[in-house]
């Protein structure tokens, strides 16, 4: 989607084909660009299984999810998941290694955004498990018994997910 003004002058942008193509403005000269948001999360895994939450909150209200969230500005990809973790599943984690990192795009409320997420894989060593205020409910689900992907909440979450397992079978035959 195209910028209607530039954020620096407040010029008003001509419109533009390309609705994702960087702007420039023409008063103060000003590029605008359309990066993707920063994410970060974690597979939090206990006993050959992971916790996923079950959304509050739009988009995908209702559907299973990794844990996690934006970054702040200026925020670590690590520190970012630290954070996330406390706030949605209030535990304390200990990472293990970098799963990846994914991209993935989604419409929010006629708005298309677009994610750059970083996945940890994690294990918990302190804390107490609660649901926190965009997150109705937790479950631990067993590596070869995830949700179906209909029920999962994002298109990258179903790729993450299936990138865990195969790094479960490559830790388990090591």
């Amino acid at each position: 989607m195209s910028f209607n003004f530039c954020p620096n002058c407040g010029t008003k942008y001509q419109s533009h084909a390309k609705p994702f193509a960087s702007q420039k403005c023409a008063q103060c000269g000003r590029t605008s660009y359309h990066n993707s948001k920063p994410c970060a999360g974690a597979l939090i895994v206990k006993d050959k299984r992971v916790l996923l939450v079950l959304r509050a909150v739009k988009p995908f209200k209702g559907r299973w999810d990794i844990p996690g969230g934006f970054l702040e500005a200026g925020e670590h990809p690590l520190t970012g998941m630290l954070r996330e973790m406390n706030e949605e599943t209030g535990l304390d984690v200990r990472v293990i290694e970098l799963l990846g990192v994914y991209m993935d795009h989604y419409d929010l409320d006629g708005d298309e955004i677009f994610t750059l997420n970083h996945y940890f894989v994690v294990e918990p060593i302190g804390g107490a498990l609660r649901a926190a205020d965009d997150v109705n409910a937790y479950q631990w689900f067993p590596l070869d018994a995830l949700p179906d992907d209909n029920t999962i909440a994002f298109e990258h979450a179903k790729v993450v997910l299936r990138d865990l397992r195969g790094w479960r079978r490559i830790e388990s035959d090591a």
